[in-house]
């Protein structure tokens, strides 16, 4: 049993798709950061979108993804499409 989906935005989908990627505490999500995390589960789920990387980045500030600045998501699409090109 992970500390996972203690945290805001992560249910067990999302925990267990951490898990497999090689994330397995609120911790290491943390210090992996929400796009390095995201560009994990990419690779096990190609249709990883906009909402479960805003999803992860809240669950690294503690807050519900739809409470991020909206700077914060403009970068986050901006970072999306890098990886969009890249993939």
């Amino acid at each position: 049993m992970t500390d996972l989906k203690k945290l805001p935005n992560i249910g067990k989908v999302v925990s267990e798709m951490l898990e497999q990627v090689g994330i397995s505490s609120a911790e290491e999500l943390k210090q992996i950061g929400s796009e390095n995390a995201f560009i994990r589960l990419k690779t096990i789920d190609p249709g990883a979108c906009f909402s479960m990387l805003c999803g992860l980045e809240g669950a690294v500030q503690g807050i519900r993804w739809h409470n991020l600045s909206p700077e914060r998501k403009q970068e986050l699409k901006e970072f999306l499409k890098m990886v969009e090109k890249g993939l």
